[in-house]
């Protein structure tokens, strides 16, 4: 089980240098989360069951950003390894709106293929400088300031 983020990251990469171009650079993996936010599990978990229940209902992805679009994969809950492409973008037609960057846990949320609506994606601090690679290359991707 990797717990290192380069760790992760090599795991993904190398995940997905099976199917890329020749020629394509990674640049940034980003580790997501689905769900509410994080800083409601304190409270879910004060209620039998409900805890469990929000914590299974999760789903884990992780956000890659090549030279030429933005790829989309699972991760596995127990093991953070890299499973299947979900989707992929061109970095210009990534759909991504309400971008907020926090102190902690930031947000984004991404419009999935078949998807009625963006889910909401949870991005914690340990990738901070990942995700501001990543926002950096998106020009669509105004974040919000930190409130603090």
């Amino acid at each position: 089980m990797a717990i290192r983020r380069a760790k992760q990251k090599a795991q993904v990469i190398e995940k997905l240098s099976q199917v890329a171009p020749a020629g394509e650079t990674f640049v940034a993996c980003v580790h997501l989360e689905t769900g509410p936010s994080p800083w409601l599990n304190a409270i879910f978990d004060e209620i039998p069951v409900v805890g469990l229940v929000v914590a299974l209902t999760r789903k884990f992805y992780f956000v890659t950003l090549t030279n030429s679009s933005v790829v989309i994969n699972s991760a596995n809950r127990f093991t953070n390894r890299p499973g299947d492409i979900i989707a992929a973008f061109p970095i210009a037609e990534f759909p991504v709106s309400q971008v907020k960057r926090a102190t902690v846990w930031s947000r984004m949320y991404v419009r999935f293929p078949n998807d009625a609506k963006p889910r909401r994606l949870n991005i914690h601090r340990y990738w901070r400088g990942e995700f501001d690679q990543l926002l950096a290359a998106l020009p669509q991707a105004a974040a919000e300031p930190v409130q603090v």
